[in-house]
């Protein structure tokens, strides 16, 4: 029996070789790069993303508070807080006579 090149690869052995190794690494290097990209991409719709809740309405304050916040800011003097407020209260129009 005759071994052709002492049981060694040929050019056709080593070339088919190479081009196979390259098409596999090219194969690896693809799907991780697909992988990475499928994973860090957040899910559009699902059970993953988080729902805000709605928001509650803003609590309005009460008129007496509200004068009360404006005669702290200095907004009205004593006299006007007081008539305003005994007008809220449904009062007199007039401020007491304070002496």
């Amino acid at each position: 029996m005759m071994y052709w090149n002492d049981g060694g690869m040929n050019g056709w052995g080593i070339g088919l070789m190479t081009v196979t190794m390259l098409l596999f690494w090219a194969l690896v290097v693809l799907g991780v790069i697909a992988l990475v990209r499928h994973l860090g991409r957040p899910a559009p719709y699902g059970p993953t993303t988080p729902v805000p809740p709605p928001a509650a309405p803003p609590v309005r304050p009460d008129p007496e508070q509200l004068l009360a916040e404006r005669l702290a800011r200095g907004e009205i003097d004593p006299d006007e807080y007081r008539s305003r407020l005994a007008t809220l209260r449904g009062g007199a129009d007039d401020p007491p006579a304070s002496g």
